[in-house]
Order: structure tokens, then C-alpha cells, then sequence
């Protein structure tokens, strides 16, 4: 059954079945408590507390029947207005009863005799309601008669109704109580036998498990020591695909990959030696040209080093030149500050020239204006005679300075004109030698940077020569490393060889379905007294006969030279 199951579906498989009968289990009990919880709910709320109502009710109503007697019976108007007063404050406390009782759920019988009760409670309030107006008007004979006659009669109903729903509470509490237990035997029978047979189909799942699973493991562990122990003749069959019958397929594979590999390293055995005979052939020609490499490295590394001497004075005469360009700038910035500072002075003065003129006109208004006066007062003068000679004497003087002095500033304003016109032309001269310095500063920055970038350029120049020179300084190390790795590799072909030779003697201990003939060992024809003596370079070991296997050796001359070369 579990055969064609993995372990993991068959584990996950267990797991939801006791996932699915814990749940069911405990599913069900949980129904069986929320139905037990449901009906002590019910008969709590919809009927021990509508029986403390209905029990308070009756009460009410037989104390208001009790009032009604004794308000008939008092023959006191006044005694019977009190006990109208109390029937009246019970006659609210009946209404607020019968109202709780009324949001209860009820049922079908329950809610013909909460029917009846109503018609009922009316006609007999409307009949004591009576009485009680007869004891008011002090009518007792006809009150007694009516409470005797008719209201009685009608309480006797009431009460009997009110009595058949208390006696109805209990019946229906004995029902719920007697459901309640039938729901707990019957929840108890289906609980024993879910989990009764869930017990037997886990024991059973659990057996069946168990050897879908240690069977297959027993028979991979017997054939696991079959392969230690060497023998790889053994017949592995594999039933199934899925769970521990994958163990089975595996080992099956690993068997027949084994038996391929052995096969394979009995075959190839040869091929290697004769491998290695060649790589020591090959290295023989690899240290000869190793050698011609070297010769010519270090004809390039002699170059190189004077190519780096020139370069570095170069990147010298650059970085002098960059300073000399540097001092050039900031002596050019110094002038074009100094014409900005002439541009300047130059504005101030002919803003002042300006100026002056203006003063020079104002002059020249004020003395025309004077010579007016003065034209003005000499014929005042006139007009006066004689009493005004001493003054047109004045004013013809006043009119003469005003004559002379508006002659002078009209000198003075010529002078000052063609003084501006020079300072403005000056002014213009000035401002096209600053733009001129500008372009020359703009010049000297580009030269500067240029020389900069030169300079630059000639340093990393030199950075560059040097770390090709020190490349071919490594590339010379190297290549002698080379020529000794050509050695050691030499000597690690002939230890490859009789590993090789001592590899197929290993393989041999396997037996293989059918047999193999062993195959003739073939030894070094070189003698170990004659073997060279170990070799010493950087980065390499010593090789010796019984030195360690070629992946070492190869793993460790790419770590020491060729993956670098």
C-alpha cells in the first residue's frame, strides 16, 4: 500500500489523519458543549426567569384581589381610597412584570395562554374596576354583590390561566433537561467510537509504515556493506520508485557507477603512464623556451627602465611648467583687478565733470539774471533823476561783473565740455583695455589648465611605465619560477606514473560480475638511486618518489606560477 508512497506523503498523510480525527473529536465536543451551553441558557432566560415573573404576577394579582375585599368590606369610603390608591400602584407593577415576561421567547401554547391571560385581565380589572366605583359612592351592598357575582368568577379564570403557565415553565424545563441528556448519551456513543476506531486505524497505518520502511532500509544496509567489503557483484532490485524504494534506486545506481569506474580506471591505467611519459617530453621543450622568454624579458625590462627615466623627467618639466603657468595666472588676475579699478576712478571723474558743468550753467543763469537786475535798476534809475544817479552808477558796475562773469563761465563750460569729451573717450579707451585684460586672464586660465592636464597626464604616464616595468619585473620572476615549475613537473610525471601503477593494483581488490584478468604492472625503468635530487624554487616543495598525488601537485604549481603566467 505504501510502496509507491514517499516517506514524506506517507508522514504528512499520518499526520492529517490524526489532524482530521483530533478536529472531528474535538469538534464534536465542542457541539455538544455549545448545545448543553444553549439549553442552561434557555431554561435560565426563557424559563426560571419568566417563572420568577409569573410567580411575582400571581402574587400582585391575588394582593389587588386581596385589597378589593377589603375595601368592600371596610364599609369607609376613606379606608377604601387607600386600598384603590395600593391596587392602582399594583396594578403597574403586574403591567412591568407581564412586560418582561412578554420579551421571553415563548412558545406555541405559551403564547394562547399569554392571550387568554390578557382577555382575562381585562375583563376582570373592568368588573373589579366596577366594584371599586360602587365602594367610592359608598354603594357596599352592590359592590359585595358584583365582587360575589361576577369579579370572582373572572379572578378564578385569571387565576387559573396564570397557574397553567407557571406549571408550563416547569414542564418545558423538564423537556430541555430531559433533551440535553439524550444529546449528551448520544454525543458520548459517537465520541467512544470515532476515537475507538481511530486508535485501531493508527495502530494500523503505523504497522504498515513501519515495514514500508524498515524493510527497504534493511536490505540497502546489507547491500551498502556488500560494497564495502568490495564486492560488487551483488543484484539489487528495485521494487518501487517512491518513499524508501529511492534508497534502493541509489544504491543500485551508485553499484553500477562503481562497477563503470572501475572498469575505467583498469582501462585508462596505461593511457596515464603513457601520459606522463609524454608531459615529461613536453616539459623538457616547456623549460627550453621558458628560458628564451627569459632572455627576452629582461632585454624589455632593461627598456622599460630607461623609458621610465624619461618619462619621469617629462612629468618634472610639466609639473615646472604648470607652476610658471600658475604664477602667469595669478599675475594676470592681479592687472585685470587694477583696470577694474581704473574702469571705476575713470567713471568717478566724469560723473564729477558732469557735475561741474551743471554748476558752470547755474552759473551762468545766475549772472544772466544779475545782468537783468542790474538793466532793470539802471532804468529805475533813469526814471529818478538825480536822486538816482548813484545808484545807475552802481547798477551799470553790478551789470558789467554780471557781463564779465557770464563771459568767464561761458570759457569755463567750453573748457569743462572738451574735458569731458576727453575723459569720456578715456573712459572708453579704459574699458576696451579691460575687456582686452579679461581675454588675457581667460587665456592664461586655459594655459594654466592645459599645462595642468599635461601634467597630470605626464604623472599617470609615469605611474603607468612604472607599473608595466614592475609587470615585466614580475613577468621575469615568473618565468624563472616557470623553468623550475618545468622541472618539478617533470619529476611529478614520473611519481603520476607509478601512482598510476600503484592506483591499479588498489582497483584490483573489487570483484566484478564475470572477473578481470589482472593487468601486467609496468615500473619506471628509471632507477631511484638515479633520480635528481629535489628541487627548490619559490612557492614550490620538495618532490620526492613518495611525494603526494598529481592533484596536489598540480594544485599546487598553479598556485605557485602557471595560473599567474
Amino acid at each position: 500500500m505504501f510502496n509507491n508512497i514517499t516517506i514524506k506523503s506517507q508522514l504528512m498523510f499520518v499526520t492529517g489523519l490524526l489532524s482530521v480525527l483530533l478536529v472531528s473529536i474535538g469538534g464534536l465536543g465542542l457541539y455538544g458543549t455549545n448545545q448543553a451551553n444553549d439549553r442552561l441558557r434557555t431554561v435560565y432566560l426563557d424559563r426560571a426567569m419568566p417563572l420568577i415573573d409569573l410567580a411575582g404576577l400571581l402574587d400582585g394579582v391575588q394582593r389587588s384581589r386581596l385589597n378589593v375585599l377589603l375595601a368592600a368590606n371596610l364599609r369607609n369610603v376613606a379606608g377604601a381610597k387607600q386600598r384603590i390608591e395600593l391596587i392602582a400602584k399594583l396594578d403597574v407593577e403586574i403591567k412591568n412584570r407581564w412586560q418582561i415576561y412578554m420579551t421571553t421567547v415563548l412558545t406555541p401554547e405559551e403564547k394562547i395562554l399569554a392571550n387568554n391571560f390578557i382577555r382575562q385581565w381585562a375583563a376582570y380589572r373592568t368588573s373589579r374596576n366596577r366594584t371599586m366605583n360602587f365602594v367610592v359612592n359608598g354603594d357596599f351592598n352592590a359592590a359585595i354583590n358584583n365582587l360575589a357575582t361576577d369579579a370572582m368568577k373572572k379572578f378564578g379564570i385569571l387565576h387559573t390561566t396564570l397557574s397553567a403557565l407557571i406549571k408550563l415553565q416547569g414542564d418545558i424545563a423538564a423537556q430541555e433537561h430531559a433533551q440535553a441528556q439524550s444529546d449528551y448519551e448520544k454525543i458520548f456513543m459517537i465520541s467512544t467510537i470515532a476515537s475507538s476506531l481511530g486508535v485501531l486505524l493508527i495502530v494500523l497505518i503505523g504497522f504498515l509504515l513501519i515495514r514500508a520502511i524498515v524493510t527497504p532500509l534493511n536490505k540497502a544496509i546489507a547491500i551498502a556493506n556488500s560494497v564495502a567489503s568490495g564486492d560488487l557483484t551483488s543484484h539489487i532490485d528495485v521494487n518501487s520508485t517512491k518513499g524508501a524504494g529511492k534508497l534502493l534506486q541509489a544504491l543500485k545506481k551508485m553499484d553500477d557507477n562503481l562497477i563503470d569506474l572501475v572498469d575505467k580506471v583498469r582501462l585508462n591505467t596505461d593511457s596515464i603512464t603513457t601520459a606522463a611519459c609524454e608531459i615529461v617530453s613536453g616539459n623538457t621543450d616547456l623549460s627550453q623556451r621558458t628560458e628564451e622568454q627569459a632572455s627576452s624579458l629582461e632585454e624589455t625590462s632593461a627598456s622599460m627602465a630607461e623609458l621610465t627615466v624619461t618619462v619621469k623627467q617629462n612629468a618634472n618639466n610639466a609639473q615646472q611648467a604648470n607652476q610658471l603657468a600658475a604664477g602667469a595666472s595669478e599675475v594676470a588676475l592681479k592687472g585685470g583687478i587694477l583696470v577694474d579699478r581704473i574702469i571705476q576712478t575713470m567713471g568717478s571723474i566724469n560723473q564729477g565733470s558732469k557735475r561741474i558743468v551743471d554748476i558752470i550753467s547755474v552759473i551762468d543763469g545766475i549772472a544772466f539774471q544779475t545782468n537783468i537786475l542790474a538793466l532793470n535798476a539802471a532804468v529805475e534809475a533813469a526814471r529818478a533823476g538825480d536822486q538816482g544817479r548813484g545808484f545807475a552808477v552802481v547798477a551799470a558796475e553790478v551789470r558789467t561783473l554780471a557781463q564779465r562773469s557770464a563771459t568767464a563761465a561761458k570759457e569755463i563750460k567750453a573748457l569743462i565740455h572738451d574735458s569731458v569729451d576727453k575723459v569720456e573717450k578715456g573712459t572708453r579707451l579704459v574699458d576696451e583695455a579691460g575687456i582686452t585684460m579679461d581675454e588675457i586672464v581667460t587665456a592664461v586660465k586655459r594655459v594654466t589648465d592645459i599645462m595642468a592636464e599635461i601634467a597630470i597626464a605626464s604623472r599617470e604616464q609615469s605611474s603607468g611605465i612604472e607599473h608595466v616595468n614592475q609587470a615585466v619585473a614580475q613577468m621575469d620572476e615568473i618565468t624563472q619560477q616557470n623553468a623550475a615549475l618545468a622541472e618539478e613537473v617533470a619529476t611529478a610525471a614520473e611519481s603520476m606514473q607509478e601512482q598510476a601503477q600503484d592506483l591499479l593494483q588498489a582497483v584490483m581488490v573489487f570483484k566484478l560480475v564475470g572477473g578481470m584478468a589482472p593487468v601486467p604492472i609496468k615500473r619506471s625503468n628509471r632507477i631511484a638511486g638515479a633520480e635528481s635530487p629535489p628541487f627548490h624554487s619559490v612557492g614550490s616543495k620538495t618532490i620526492t618518489k613518495s611525494g603526494p598525488i598529481p592533484t596536489q601537485l598540480r594544485k599546487e604549481s598553479g598556485d605557485d606560477g602557471w595560473e599567474k603566467f
